[in-house]
């Protein structure tokens, strides 16, 4: 089976190394160009770039793939069987998606039709989702509508978003090794999804992160979870910004004006939410690493009743 691999960040690369491992002919790994780090003094590889060099496999880094004619005419000369898209990072026009004897297939970190879009993994946290999991779909021109052809599921649990992040790219790269073999077999019923049973998970922005002391102890601890390591979750104390990175929800109630600090120890940082407390157990200051606020009340000093922004 002759496969072209179409993804550019980390939740990639797992994919990729169990297709390599898995003996499959990779003729090409197509990714997003190369950014300059640092303010233009470095340039950065992709994951997936970075992976394919390792093993000699020839990369392709188009701008744009849908006005890139040199790209196109390399892949119907290649003639691969089935194209693997994950986390790719541009819109596939249709003419690359009927390329492929098996057409393009996509491994999305979600239980489709729940959760298509750019951020499932932390969409998956913040509306408090029991399980999620990964979907095989085949790609159609709308947005992971496609139908699947095979899912595995997870608990979401207490896991932040780099923990889930982990786990679902090695369960992707798990399930599409079983898959792509049913798929040439043809033992595979694509499977429609049901657009009723559809919610979209939107792209994060750095100020997704800022607390909202009126919510609930429950929405700010999921959002914590959802947004470690990015962007994090923070809020004002004084003129300095502090990140949260850990926290427990507490059933005690509070009168306090919300965002207020009622009490600090070296559990944590109690903190009225919505009228009940949430206690912050991890915490990052400015120039400071991410530490338990046991260890960081060592040498310093967080002062209660101080209003959090």
């Amino acid at each position: 089976m002759k496969i072209v691999f179409m993804g550019t960040p980390d939740f990639a690369v797992p994919v990729l190394e169990g297709i390599i491992k898995a003996g499959y002919e990779v003729g090409y790994v197509i990714t997003q160009p190369d950014k300059a780090k640092n303010r233009g003094k470095k340039v950065q590889f992709t994951p997936v770039k970075e992976l394919a060099l390792a093993h000699k496999i020839a990369v392709l880094q188009p701008e744009k793939i849908k006005k890139d004619a040199q790209t196109v005419a390399l892949l119907k000369d290649y003639a691969p069987d089935v194209i693997v898209v994950v986390a790719y990072g541009q819109i596939i026009q249709r003419e690359v998606l009927e390329l492929p004897k098996f057409g393009c297939i996509n491994v999305h970190a979600s239980l489709l039709p729940k959760l298509r879009g750019a951020s499932p993994i932390q969409h998956a946290i913040l509306q408090g989702e029991e399980k999620t999991g990964v979907t095989i779909m085949q790609m159609s021109e709308g947005l992971d509508t496609g139908d699947m052809l095979s899912k595995v599921e997870t608990a979401v649990e207490q896991k932040n978003c780099e923990q889930l992040h982990d786990e679902l790219a090695q369960l992707g790269a798990d399930l599409l090794i079983e898959t792509l073999p049913k798929i040439e077999s043809g033992a595979i019923r694509p499977e429609k999804q049901d657009d009723r049973l559809s919610t979209y998970a939107g792209m994060i922005a750095k100020q997704d992160g800022k607390i909202d002391f009126h919510k609930t102890p429950t929405e700010i601890e999921r959002q914590i979870r959802a947004f470690d390591p990015w962007p994090g979750a923070y809020c004002q104390y004084g003129d300095q910004q502090m990140k949260i990175w850990r926290a427990e929800c507490l059933t005690q109630q509070s009168d306090a004006e919300y965002g207020t600090i009622v009490g600090v120890s070296d559990a944590g940082i109690d903190i009225c939410c919505g009228g009940i407390l949430l206690r912050a157990t991890e915490i990052q200051l400015p120039g400071k690493k991410r530490v338990d606020v046991k260890s960081y009340l060592r040498g310093n000093k967080i002062e209660k009743n101080t209003l959090l922004g």
